[in-house]
């Protein structure tokens, strides 16, 4: 048994190399797809990933009737499936709740309908990695002109109006909100309380805005897409209710900010309780 000294010693260089090696170590990068009918497009989606700088990918199937399952369990991915069609928000909430239980330093959102270019996915950790952002954005206005890779005008007009309407409620200036290309830093999935968001597509715009609530830092990167019939596009009916939906959030935010409404969601789990000293 060594001397009480040289015991010391050697606990104290251990604690002391703790640190370093947890800054070296390469933060677990996981990527996240929320399934719904994917079984055309999910294989190409997931071919196109450049695994050696991912870790580990997660898929959510929310109650498909096809065989997304079926090709998710051939390809070997972590797979979750919902007892029901639960939503697209609710999608997420699983996606990204599985992530941290995996340990996932940083989580991507990437869509399995090959929308969204899987190949970038080290553009969009790279300001995370950094630690310059705690949320990245692929914004698809920022790659050229997103009527000429196939949006429908009339996405187009609700996307720019719903944007300039979100910037001037938030203080921001993004060129787009309503991206489902994404990733997010482990303490911002941990700081938003996203599981009390909805269960439907408003999810994405309510985890924004929680994110300006709580300033945590947000930026974005250009990311081209693809629109073709496999992919998945919501139908002008849905996206007007995702429109009002909205308009909606916003209003009860800056209820919150401005008026004090008192509004679970809009606070950081953390600020609601504190250690005893």
């Amino acid at each position: 048994m060594p001397p009480r000294n040289e015991a010391m010693e050697a606990l104290a260089q251990a604690e002391t190399a703790a640190p370093a090696e947890n800054a070296l170590r390469r933060p677990k990068i996981v990527v996240v797809m929320p399934a719904y009918n994917a079984a055309k497009t999910l294989k190409i989606t997931y071919d196109a990933i450049p695994h050696n700088s991912v870790d580990q990918v997660i898929l959510v199937d929310d109650g498909s009737t096809d065989k997304t399952l079926d090709i998710a369990r051939e390809l070997q991915l972590t797979a979750f499936v919902h007892t029901r069609n639960f939503g697209y928000g609710a999608n997420q909430k699983t996606c990204y709740t599985e992530a941290l239980k995996e340990g996932a330093d940083i989580v991507v959102m990437l869509h399995p309908d090959y929308q969204y270019d899987p190949t970038l996915v080290p553009e969009i950790v790279a300001p995370i990695k950094n630690g310059e952002a705690d949320i990245v954005l692929g914004s698809r206005f920022l790659s050229g002109s997103t009527m000429e890779q196939g949006m429908p005008w009339w996405k187009f007009l609700g996307n720019k109006f719903l944007t300039a309407l979100e910037n001037w409620t938030l203080g921001l200036h993004l060129s787009e909100y309503h991206t489902g290309y994404r990733a997010y830093s482990r303490r911002a999935l941990e700081e938003i309380p996203f599981s009390l968001n909805s269960d439907k597509f408003v999810f994405d715009q309510e985890i924004l805005v929680q994110a300006t609530h709580l300033k945590l830092k947000i930026k974005e990167v250009p990311v081209p897409t693809k629109y073709f019939p496999e992919a998945s596009n919501a139908s002008f009916v849905d996206s007007v209710i995702y429109g009002l939906s909205i308009l909606t959030l916003l209003t009860r935010y800056l209820a919150h900010r401005i008026f004090h409404v008192q509004l679970r969601q809009f606070e950081s789990i953390h600020s609601r309780y504190r250690r005893v000293q």
